[in-house]
């Protein structure tokens, strides 16, 4: 279950602002998950409330967001949402996709006392 690290990253990245902006609760946090993050979403809130613990984010709500896949279709020449990997483009139906997006995870923005 790689999204126990990946909230380790987060309690320590909500750490190091915490000291950095001398805040000293983090009340909610709103994350972006691209759709081929490969994140297991209810393992990460899972995750989070137990990391979570003893830090600045402890308590907080978590909201995810979610972010599509984007691909760059060499046949038509536009960039268009797909929902796997391996789909063709939705506009043309052409299989010469790149992905372009969907693949990140970041912090959006937080709330905090």
């Amino acid at each position: 279950m790689h999204e126990m690290s990946l909230c380790e990253g987060i309690r320590e990245v909500l750490a190091e602002q915490a000291r950095t902006h001398g805040f000293a609760r983090v009340v909610h946090l709103r994350l972006e998950i691209g759709r081929f993050a490969g994140v297991e979403k209810s393992a990460l809130e899972f995750a989070f409330g137990v990391v979570m613990r003893g830090g600045p984010a402890e308590g907080a709500t978590l909201e995810i967001i979610d972010l599509p896949g984007r691909a760059h279709c060499f046949d038509c020449g536009k960039t268009v949402e797909i929902d796997d990997r391996f789909a063709l483009c939705p506009q043309c139906g052409g299989a010469k996709l790149l992905p372009a997006g969907g693949d990140d995870m970041r912090i959006k923005d937080m709330e905090v006392l």
